[in-house]
């Protein structure tokens, strides 16, 4: 099984970023506790900051990848291009938030992409991304 990871707009921060939010560990210090947890799952991992990318990353693996991790920050809340490129593809994606979005400012209680995913995980703190990994191995099943 193939897996991306593909995190949005200042997720490269994490670990620095609103600590209080987003905890003090980075993707990168995550990512090998996550892979070790599935070694029978191929889990990869993509960032950008910019839109078009996040897009042109998802259409290169939507369509041969058994499944996909997407946290779009900030571009959940606004991006009706990702919403229709979600719904073009093959593989499933799972909308993941490491904070309850729906605990915060209330621009955040709007995705534009979650219509387009099969699931949506928020809530709990980086565990978000095993949870959505876990999902997607269960529905490959």
């Amino acid at each position: 099984m193939k897996i991306l990871i593909i995190n949005g707009p200042n997720l490269n921060l994490l670990g620095v970023r609103e600590p209080g939010i987003y905890g003090t560990s980075s993707f990168e210090q995550y990512l090998p506790q996550l892979q070790a947890q599935y070694p029978d799952v191929d889990i990869e991992y993509y960032q950008s900051n910019v839109e078009g990318e996040l897009i042109n990353k998802l259409q290169e693996v939507g369509f041969t990848y058994d499944g996909i991790v997407l946290n779009a920050g900030a571009y959940t809340h606004t991006s009706v291009a990702l919403h229709d490129c979600i719904r073009s593809l093959k593989s499933p994606v799972i909308e993941v938030h490491i904070s309850n979005v729906h605990q915060r400012e209330e621009f955040r209680h709007q995705s534009m992409i979650s219509a387009a995913c099969k699931g949506v995980i928020c809530g709990f703190g980086l565990d978000s991304y095993r949870l959505a990994v876990s999902a997607l191995r269960a529905s490959d099943k």
